[in-house]
């Protein structure tokens, strides 16, 4: 397998493992993702993860009965559920991994600290990012592009439920024209609505390219790696 990018930061939502209503964690959809991870985990490929937490809160079901920051840390905790199960299953297939979390909770998980992150992944290591950034009103977009800056990511797979970058929601609109590449300012002056606003300037300002692309396609995130024509990539 020919290998593009040696060190990665791969961006899940919590609703690429959910079920069919997006909640809770489904087993065939993570593992799915995890057997990517282990074959190119095998080749060499240092890996590393961000996950969200869609599949069991996000602030807004809260919104008329707990306040913003209060709601923001229910998310930040809830990452951790998705981290841990995906931890477990790459253990059960002989992959060693890490979950780091924002917040320490050091029964589960270790305190981030980057240059432990930067070790485990020199070891050969899977490292989870769990809990965002640590801090309310930042989103798990905005955690990734600051953790792939941290750890030197080559490059931020942002794995969706679309095949890249339009210039109008696809689903809504037939004639949703479909880009190859674009640069970080053409995605937030359109209001792509790719990664939110504070996320694309942390890539653009450390030229962090991200490449966009559907989790749902066969093998997508090695055909990603190995540097296969897919989905859309963002840079300068």
């Amino acid at each position: 397998m020919d290998i593009k990018y040696k060190r990665i930061l791969v961006k899940l939502s919590g609703e690429a493992i959910g079920g069919k209503d997006g909640k809770g964690i489904d087993k065939n959809k993570l593992e799915k993702v995890v057997n990517q991870l282990v074959d190119l985990s095998k080749c060499g490929v240092q890996i590393a993860v961000v996950i969200g937490a869609g599949n069991f809160w996000r602030g807004r079901y809260g919104a008329e009965y707990i306040e913003r920051t209060t709601a923001d840390y229910m998310g930040m905790l809830a990452t951790t559920l998705n981290a841990l199960a995906l931890q477990e299953m790459l253990e059960t297939k002989n992959i060693q991994t890490r979950v780091m979390t924002a917040i320490e909770m050091r029964q589960v998980a270790e305190p981030y600290i980057r240059r432990k992150a930067m070790r485990h992944l020199e070891k050969g290591r899977i490292v989870i990012f769990a809990c965002g950034t640590g801090n309310p009103y930042f989103t798990t977009d905005s955690a990734a592009a600051l953790r792939a800056i941290e750890i030197e990511s080559e490059v931020i797979l942002l794995a969706k439920n679309v095949d890249g970058v339009y210039d109008k929601d696809p689903k809504k609109f037939d004639n949703a024209k479909k880009y190859d590449e674009v640069t970080y300012m053409q995605s937030i002056s359109e209001g792509l609505g790719v990664m939110d606003t504070t996320a694309f300037t942390l890539c653009m300002e450390n030229r962090i390219p991200i490449l966009v692309f559907a989790l749902n396609e066969k093998d997508s995130i090695k055909r990603a790696v190995s540097g296969e024509k897919i989905g859309t990539i963002i840079k300068e």
